[in-house]
């Protein structure tokens, strides 16, 4: 249950006077949710400061003015396109005030001529004379103190003035209660922040234009306790996964070492240390949940055989799940080899498995005979049932949250987790939306792989980039053309990729296929069939090829509009042409002009090919909320803190917040029950209950 003290925070926002039916959900579409809470995270993006009082004879046009001044004349417009004018003196010189939104009565009613008005708006020069369109204030003598002296600016949205913002918002304000401190006094007086409701008050009213920045004080304070209830949250949930009972997997060794021996490569020392902390987290009497992350072509799919055999020493079964049907074809192509060699039985089941052949595998399965299982989400179905499953692994899922990750293992008897990514992914994001798992990190490359060489090249040079590719294929190589993402709406990638190949085509004839995402999957592998025997040399292709597809001989790579695509996206794509020993080449074609933003990421591609790095670029560049594209997406999205700047922060909330549950598991401590309430505060009531659980 919500603790008492934050009802006022979750009323809803129809409760503040102003909030009818029609502000109603503008005002909840602008800040993301129907609760005064949702409100209050919705910081200001600028201030107005009104403490320029000039006469009229010294103000300078093009400023913020504040001027007292007597009403001395009303223009009425002779036609409806004409504004209406009022005209204003205070002695040393005259002010003319515009009104295109004409409502005479109720201007004649505020500006009365004879009277003494306060008006404050923005001046402007117009034919040597001064002029304000629209005063954002008119106020009499006895009202004065209506008139602020600064004013919060907030992001609006059509329909939502500033002026009804800043209402609300000071009744959000007026409700905040005072809540007990959930930070460590001693850390607070370090960083010389406020309490909550202090901090959170004055973001709310910026005094100076560098109160609005991420780095001020009360900015800082409201994104640290936000991101320590992210990080305390991910933190209970590992605690409950590291307490739930798994089972220890510590097999013989015969099958693990039969297979090194066979394998025509030896182990780099980065793929030695993630196994032993694999075989370690196996060993041990809890679940395992582990995220493995090795960048492209760093032998991720070996490990992961090698800790499947551990539990199939065991006389347990293992589960290996890709996201598409080429991804689970191609480990069944590496797997199935070795495993008969070590007289094991591996078999695929996608939704393409049907009838009799699916019968037989899901019999099978159940009785024990099939040791490791290849597949895709087919793999999930309620049918699918195994004799002891003991280890999952799951292949290139992002798409997975927290809950997810834990409900797969229910497949199997405690079940072990190991998730893996060919995605390197910023150690921020990994803390922010992986925090419930152990992490490991293959950040080595196999032996005599060669770097590929990238180059950028004008997209007017495509003649040229034609030529060479002719001669390249001609000497027996084989290449990718994968096709630009299409900003103008009236064409599509597919239209793209389809003309392409269609100029291709003229000058290279059969030797050329085409694969995009609108294609059926049985048409799809057919053309990557061919295009792995050879019978295809050049492949045109939109991004579908982004993930996994596997091609030792193809070693050129051409990226058109290379300057449209993200880092990470780049970088996934050229890691296809690093799966053989054969030195490669990725031409990345641009087009003029270049942004800032994609000169950087082009110079950076042409400079590094380590994945880690370009993922911390990539984060710089894009912001966290872009990172992994739209198909990763699924981070979280913080409301106060801004992982551009907060990234200190997030490292020390993430030791706080193990520290804390190392001191008081239970949360019991007075400091521990401040800390529910910032859980709770920050909506993640789901941690709190498995207090309860």
């Amino acid at each position: 249950m919500r603790p008492e003290i934050l009802y006022p925070l979750f009323a809803d926002i129809s409760s503040i006077k102003g909030i009818g039916d029609r502000a109603y959900k503008l005002v909840s579409n602008l800040i993301g949710g129907s609760k005064v809470v949702n409100l209050l995270w919705h910081l200001p993006s600028g201030r107005i400061d009104r403490s320029y009082r000039p006469i009229l004879a010294e103000a300078v046009p093009g400023r913020i003015c504040t001027i007292t001044a007597k009403v001395v004349q009303h223009i009425p417009p002779k036609n409806n396109k004409q504004p209406y004018r009022v005209v204003v003196e205070d002695g040393s010189g005259e002010l003319t005030l515009i009104f295109f939104k004409i409502y005479a009565d109720s201007i004649r009613k505020n500006l009365p001529l004879g009277a003494t008005r306060i008006i404050s708006g923005k001046l402007e020069s117009f034919n040597g004379a001064l002029q304000m369109s629209h005063p954002d204030y008119i106020v009499s003598l006895d009202n004065a103190e209506k008139l602020p002296l600064s004013e919060t600016v907030y992001p609006l949205t059509a329909g939502i003035s500033n002026k009804m913002i800043n209402k609300y918002m000071q009744q959000a304000l007026s409700r905040v209660p005072n809540l007990p401190n959930w930070l460590d006094e001693n850390f607070c007086r370090q960083q010389k922040w406020d309490d909550f409701k202090t901090s959170l008050i004055r973001a709310h009213h910026p005094q100076y234009q560098t109160d609005l920045e991420p780095f001020a004080k009360e900015r800082c304070r409201l994104a640290y306790d936000e991101l320590l209830a992210n990080q305390l949250a991910l933190a209970i949930v590992r605690q409950k996964v590291k307490k739930q009972a798994g089972r220890s997997l510590r097999g013989n060794q015969m099958l693990r070492k039969k297979l090194l021996e066979i394998l025509p490569f030896k182990l780099t020392k980065a793929q030695q240390n993630v196994l032993k902390e694999i075989y370690d987290d196996q060993a041990s009497p809890y679940r395992m949940l582990r995220l493995l992350q090795g960048d492209v072509g760093s032998g991720k799919t070996i490990v992961a055989l090698l800790s499947m055999l551990n539990a199939v020493e065991c006389g347990a079964q293992a589960t290996i799940m890709a996201p598409t049907e080429i991804l689970a074809k191609q480990h069944l192509e590496t797997m199935a080899p070795l495993c008969e060699e070590l007289h094991l039985r591996a078999e695929l089941l996608t939704g393409k498995t049907k009838g009799k052949a699916r019968q037989k595998i899901l019999t099978e399965l159940e009785e024990g005979k099939i040791n490791i299982l290849i597949g895709t989400h087919a793999l999930f179905q309620e049918d699918v049932k195994f004799k002891d499953l003991a280890y999952v692994v799951v292949d290139e899922q992002h798409r997975f949250g927290v809950h997810q990750r834990l409900s797969l293992s229910e497949k199997g008897n405690k079940a072990d987790i190991l998730v893996m990514t060919a995605t390197p992914i910023p150690r921020t994001l990994v803390l922010t939306a992986y925090g419930d798992m152990e992490y490991s990190k293959i950040d080595q490359v196999p032996e005599g792989r060669k770097p590929v060489d990238t180059r950028t090249i004008p997209l007017e040079k495509i003649a040229e980039v034609v030529q060479a590719l002719k001669r390249k294929l001609q000497s027996g190589a084989r290449a990718y053309w994968v096709c630009p993402l299409v900003e103008e709406s009236e064409k599509s990638d597919l239209a793209a990729a389809e003309e392409r190949f269609a100029s291709l085509e003229k000058i290279f004839g059969k030797d050329v296929g085409l694969v995009h995402g609108k294609m059926k999957e049985k048409e799809k592998d057919a053309v990557m069939e061919k295009f792995k025997k050879g019978e295809i040399k050049l492949l045109v292709a939109t991004t579908v090829i982004e993930v996994g597809v596997n091609v030792p001989e193809a070693t050129v790579m051409v990226i058109e509009h290379a300057e449209r695509f993200g880092l990470a996206q780049l970088h996934q794509l050229r890691g296809r042409i690093k799966r053989g020993y054969e030195a490669s080449t990725c031409l990345l074609l641009y087009n003029y002009p270049l942004s800032e933003t994609a000169r950087e990421r082009l110079n950076i591609m042409r400079e590094s090919e380590d994945g880690f790095l370009i993922a911390e670029k990539d984060l710089e560049l894009r912001g966290g909320g872009e990172i992994l594209g739209t198909r990763q997406s699924g981070f979280t999205e913080f409301k106060l803190a801004d992982m551009n700047f907060h990234k200190n922060l997030l490292h020390i909330a993430n030791q706080d917040a193990k520290m804390i549950l190392e001191l008081d598991p239970n949360l019991e401590t007075p400091r521990g029950k401040a800390l529910r309430i910032l859980l709770y505060l920050f909506e993640k009531d789901d941690s709190v209950k498995t207090y309860r659980s």
